[in-house]
This record gives C-alpha cells, sequence and structure tokens, in this order.
C-alpha cells in the first residue's frame, strides 16, 4: 500500500508538474515572479487554440455571459503598447482603462487593487518586455443590457473597495504576507467565494466555494470547516499542496488550480506558501456544501482542485 501511495503521489507530480522538480527553482526577476502568482499567462493566452502568448483571446464562461481575455502584450495598436505606467495601475488598481473605459470584474482588478506600488511597478516592466504580437480582442458575448459599461460604475459602488493592501497590525507577520498574497496577486477570492446574481461577492462565505465557477467549475471550500472545507487539512498540508499540486489524501490538484499552481504557486518561496496557509487556515469555517457527493476523484467530476 506505502508503495502504491509513493507511485500514485509521483503520478501527480508529473501530471501536475510537468517540467522541473516539485519545488520550481527560484525566480530572480521580481517582476516575471509577480507575472507567475498573478496567472497573467493563463488568462491571457489561448492555449486550447495554440494562441500566442499573452496575445489575448481566451474564453472565460461565466453565468453572467462568456468573456475573451485582451492581448496585454506591448503592441501599439491591439496591445498595450501605447499605455504608460500610471496606466496600467489604474487599469489594476481602480478597473479603468486609459481611455476612461470600465472594466468587467471578470478582469481582477478588485483583488490587484491591493497590490503594492512596487509589484505593480515590477510587473509592468516585465509585460513590457515581452514581445509584441498584433492580434486582435475579441468582443464578449452579453446580454444586451451588461454592453452598457456605465453601469459598471455602479456595480463598483455596491461591491468594489479599491486600495492597496493594509496590514493588520494585531496580526503576524506571516499571516499579513498570506493576507496580501491571498486577496492580491494570487486573488484568491475570485474563484473560491461565491457571487450572487449580480456579480459581486456574498457576504459571509469567503473562500468558502461555490457551484458556479468560471467555465462551469465547482470550486471547492477552503474555509478550515472539517466537513465541506479543508479543515482536516494541516498547514504543512496546505503549504505542500500550494507548491506542488500533491493533496494529503494522496490525489492531485486539476483543472485551474493545476493549471495556477504549476505556471505560478510553485515558484514562490515556500515561506510565501507557508504564508498563505497561515492566513487561510485562519479564516472562519463555513459549512457551505460547495461539493458534489464523493471524495474520489471519480466522483468530484468537474470540481476545480
Amino acid at each position: 500500500m506505502a508503495r502504491l501511495r509513493a507511485a500514485w503521489l509521483a503520478a501527480c507530480a508529473v501530471a501536475v508538474l510537468p517540467v522541473g522538480p516539485v519545488w520550481a527553482e527560484p525566480v530572480a526577476d521580481r517582476g516575471e515572479l509577480v507575472f507567475k502568482v498573478a496567472g497573467c499567462e493563463n488568462c491571457h493566452t489561448d492555449r486550447e487554440n495554440h494562441g500566442a502568448r499573452l496575445a489575448g483571446g481566451r474564453k472565460l464562461a461565466t453565468p453572467l455571459g462568456t468573456f475573451y481575455t485582451p492581448n496585454i502584450t506591448p503592441d501599439a495598436v491591439t496591445g498595450i503598447g501605447r499605455w504608460s505606467e500610471a496606466d496600467f495601475r489604474r487599469a489594476l488598481r481602480e478597473g479603468v482603462g486609459p481611455d476612461g473605459r470600465q472594466y468587467y470584474p471578470s478582469f481582477p482588478y478588485t483583488s490587484y487593487t491591493r497590490m503594492s506600488d512596487r509589484d505593480i511597478h515590477d510587473l509592468w516592466g516585465y509585460l513590457r518586455a515581452q514581445p509584441a504580437v498584433h492580434q486582435a480582442d475579441k468582443s464578449h458575448e452579453l446580454p444586451w443590457y451588461l454592453n452598457f459599461r456605465p453601469l459598471l460604475r455602479v456595480w463598483k459602488w455596491l461591491f468594489f473597495s479599491p486600495g492597496a493592501y493594509q496590514p493588520d497590525a494585531g496580526k503576524s507577520e506571516a499571516w499579513n504576507r498570506g493576507a496580501y498574497l491571498a486577496n492580491g496577486a494570487a486573488h484568491c477570492t475570485e474563484c473560491h467565494t461565491p457571487r450572487n446574481k449580480l456579480g459581486g461577492f456574498q457576504k459571509g462565505l469567503f473562500l468558502a466555494g461555490t457551484l458556479a465557477g468560471p467555465d462551469g467549475l465547482i470550486v471547492p471550500n477552503i474555509t478550515p470547516d472539517k466537513q465541506f472545507g479543508i479543515g482536516a487539512w494541516s498547514k504543512a498540508d496546505l503549504a505542500q499542496y500550494l507548491g506542488t499540486g500533491n493533496r494529503p489524501d494522496g490525489d492531485c490538484a486539476g483543472s485551474l488550480m493545476a493549471e495556477l499552481i504549476d505556471n505560478g504557486l510553485k515558484y514562490l518561496p515556500q515561506t510565501d506558501l507557508a504564508a498563505i496557509a497561515e492566513y487561510v487556515a485562519g479564516q472562519p469555517a463555513s459549512n457551505n456544501p460547495a461539493r458534489k457527493a464523493g471524495k474520489g476523484a471519480k466522483k468530484r467530476g468537474k470540481e476545480d482542485y
């Protein structure tokens, strides 16, 4: 049995992390590290259709409609080549484009707003150094009433609180570091917190999972609830999972979470992964049953572990 478990864990490592060691080598360039943790390449590259890197076009299906990610290469016509750093910071902090256009929260500026000025600056420098690709953005497929972007000002008034992360003086340095990463660049809440019919986060269900995640995925409850969340996991289990994709029950991360780990989280220092685990484990437990019956991988169906 022990050999079987070891073989299964090894298979998980191969499936989730196809290249490099289980714990990835450190990334020397800070901008590249922010880029990886923020998941920029995951969303802005249409891998399914062999799209050019960062040229956009990836489809994101949501209960409110279908969105297509934009080109974020330095192309001056179809990308962000004419943007200034101030434009870029405003997009991440306020969800507003250089032309004053309001952005849909399918772009997770609701989390990126918490990023520090330095991280935004370093991310901007990294993106500016990438190859330009001339590719026009695809139009979103939305109900007619959602095409009126000025309405997003009302949405922001209801559901958006802009501003960089402010440390909690009553918490540890590790907890604050974890909070900064989880609520900022790593944008955990964007998928793991259920939304109301208007697309705002439901109060009292922070990280409690949802049956209506991106692309129809079931996104699990990651609060410390022992029945429906990950309360049976230790902090070390969670940190290990974030860096390798290996669950304590012998299963592996799948779908979007595997992509996020493989292209992003595994590059974080282990101290940062431990900090995220410290923060997540310290959140209130929720018994929100964002899970279909059964614990086995075959029964979980489209759950995004």
